[in-house]
């Protein structure tokens, strides 16, 4: 869905299946995932096994309101807004467009990567055409959004405390299943070195604090400087998370290689 709205789908497709709860296949999942954290497929699968109850409730609930639909119509697919950075970068200095750009050209990611990582989970799953399909591309598409705005990094720490933000906003248990599970691993590779359980619950609590995402303006959002984005969204400084890597720096531990030769050593 790259284009226009269609304003004849229906809000929601009878059809779709209820989502069950499933722990078990989302620890086998979540088990995979350790092995490779770049196979972003197996996140879905967690998602899809952890699902959040009231989902449906939600969406609807927005998607019937005035602000919902003006929404949908201005904004019919966030990637193409993310990816055209040319536009981006014209907007002025300082801004959460240019912050946006600079993370994702640093990270080499593009928000249509995002959605092609989850059509490789989507494609064997039957397709519904409705409304709730465009929220829930939006809560899959504000994802890299969060870190630049949290200021969560994508280390393995960084991922858990924005999943853990995230959960706040969008409380599907998967959210906190991954990060908090992530967490202890983090902390079994980092001989409990740090302050991290403290900072994944940082992230949740700072989470509570902000509106959902998915259900602003990003177009609005973009040409704003960031720190006032930020204030708008009540996002404050992650301090644990910060003074976790402080820690790490100190002990010559990368964050970003925390299952590499650096934790090795740890556990040598």
């Amino acid at each position: 869905m790259t284009g226009a709205i269609n304003a004849d789908l229906p809000l929601y497709d009878e059809r779709r299946p209820e989502m069950r709860m499933r722990p078990l296949k989302a620890w086998h999942h979540f088990r995979k995932l350790l092995r490779d954290k770049e196979n972003t497929e197996e996140v879905f699968y967690i998602f899809e096994a952890l699902p959040w109850r009231n989902l449906r409730a939600k969406a609807e609930r927005f998607l019937r309101s005035e602000r919902g639909q003006a929404l949908r119509a201005k904004e019919p697919y966030l990637p193409a807004i993310l990816d055209d950075h040319a536009a981006l970068r014209a907007m002025p200095a300082g801004s959460l467009a240019h912050a946006y750009c600079d993370f994702m050209e640093r990270e080499g990611l593009s928000a249509q990567g995002l959605v092609d990582e989850f059509e490789k989970f989507a494609s064997k799953r039957e397709r519904f055409e409705d409304q709730f399909l465009w929220y829930l591309n939006r809560m899959r598409d504000v994802h890299d959004m969060l870190h630049v705005l949290t200021g969560y990094g994508r280390d393995a720490l960084g991922e858990a405390c924005v999943l853990a933000f995230t959960y706040s906003q969008q409380p599907s248990p998967a959210h906190l299943f991954i990060g908090y599970l992530a967490g202890m691993n983090i902390n079994k590779q980092t001989r409990r070195s740090a302050p991290v359980l403290r900072a994944v619950r940082e992230g949740q609590r700072l989470g509570k604090a902000c509106p959902r995402l998915c259900e602003q303006s990003i177009t609005e959002l973009l040409p704003l400087p960031i720190e006032e984005v930020r204030r708008r969204l009540n996002i404050t400084p992650a301090e644990r998370y910060r003074e976790a890597h402080t820690i790490w720096s100190g002990m010559g531990i990368d964050p970003y290689d925390l299952l590499g030769k650096n934790a090795s050593k740890l556990a040598a």
